[in-house]
């Protein structure tokens, strides 16, 4: 949690971001619980680290920050790929933090217009409205969860198969002894 105030503070400060404490929060926890998920997931797929590597890539691509969603090729890219990549929600609740609520000026519409946050979110970054940003925090620690008992799953089913494994190698060298001759 350190790990994501500190750094956090400084980053979120910075930048200018907006000043609100509610903000700040949210800004913290997506930076923890998007930390603990790639945790979680790299812990998942520590023995074959380019595999965890590769996953992480094929996320970040299809997470809406390089690619808009709408610009994502179907079926797959799109379905399922995009919902699966846990960077869709953390771009998502980053967005939705700093931008609703907010009016920005409009220089295309003329000198004294305006546009509305929620309307770049929908508009410019195609972020989907429908839900708040804490249940883009809600789905990410949702996330967290599955990776880790995934990794207890892993974990206990090597711990089980392993001595029967083991077992059954020692008992097949034993059957078949060597005839010298």
């Amino acid at each position: 949690m350190l790990i994501s105030l500190i750094p956090g503070a400084i980053a979120y400060y910075l930048v200018g971001l907006q000043k609100s404490i509610e903000h700040f929060t949210c800004f913290a926890l997506l930076l923890f619980v998007t930390m603990m998920l790639v945790e979680s997931l790299m812990m998942m797929v520590a023995s074959r680290m380019i595999i965890g590597a590769g996953i992480q890539g094929v996320m970040l691509l299809n997470g809406g920050f390089f690619r808009l969603p709408n610009d994502l090729p179907n079926p797959f890219w799109r379905y399922p790929m995009y919902y699966i990549a846990f960077h869709k929600y953390a771009n998502q609740g980053f967005y939705k933090n700093e931008f609703e609520g907010l009016t920005f000026p409009n220089p295309q519409q003329g000198v004294n217009s305006s546009i509305s946050g929620d309307e770049i979110l929908r508009s410019v970054w195609q972020v989907e409205t429908g839900y708040s940003k804490w249940v883009d925090i809600a789905i990410l620690s949702g996330m967290v969860v599955f990776y880790r008992l995934m990794f207890l799953g892993i974990m206990k089913f090597g711990e089980k198969v392993k001595p029967m494994w083991k077992k059954r190698i020692g008992s097949s060298k034993q059957t078949n002894p060597v005839v010298e001759m």
